[in-house]
């Protein structure tokens, strides 16, 4: 199942654009699909088409905030995942972050809906994290032997951990700390000349 299918990009900026006021105006329960359609003008039915529920609508927009490839190739690892975790960072800073704990209670009952989040938001932002980590050996930034799957997860856990939670905030210091961390985990052991 698709999270969307918009066929106009105008009614795809408009729908994401509402979406977000809602969330940041009044939370994740006040989005409905019938609600946005409202907002937008069209027909409850043209959004029915690109988006079958409330969860699917909102797992879009994510997308749609996040962007499929946020760790594109800047020529060094630490900048690459920079501006991968920084996508998290503006994004949960905003509305989105209001959405995430009910769309993950949804995905909780719905295993379509969470097929399709992981499909769709997750696995494209993964696969653009796996390559900056696969050019950084290319490169000699990082060791071979690494568990890139679990950084993978090091990378991203701390921002919907605290998002979900509410723990600690999510600023530009926790952002180039989670980077900085990565990078000594990933970096090849250093050499000690042999003794004279």
């Amino acid at each position: 199942m698709k999270l969307g299918r918009p066929r106009n990009e105008s009614i795809d900026r408009q729908v994401v654009a509402a979406v977000l006021r809602v969330l940041r105006t009044r939370g994740y329960r006040a989005v409905t699909i019938e609600g946005i359609a409202r907002k937008i003008g069209r027909a409850r039915s043209s959004l029915y088409r690109r988006w079958p529920s409330k969860p699917h609508l909102v797992a879009y927009c994510i997308v749609s905030t996040l962007g499929a490839n946020p760790a594109s190739d800047r020529g060094a690892l630490r900048r690459d995942l920079r501006a991968a975790v920084g996508t998290l960072r503006r994004a949960f800073a905003g509305p989105l972050a209001r959405a995430l704990p009910g769309l993950v209670a949804d995905m909780a009952h719905d295993r379509e809906l969470a097929a399709a989040v992981r499909r769709q938001v997750l696995a494209p932002r993964r696969k653009s994290m796996r390559d900056a980590l696969m050019r950084a050996r290319a490169r000699g930034e990082a060791r071979a032997a690494i568990d890139v799957e679990l950084l993978l997860d090091m990378l991203s856990a701390p921002f919907y951990f605290r998002v979900l939670f509410g723990h600690a905030r999510i600023d530009r210091r926790m952002t180039r700390e989670v980077v900085e961390y990565v990078v000594k985990i990933v970096a090849p052991a250093q050499r000690v000349p042999p003794p004279r």
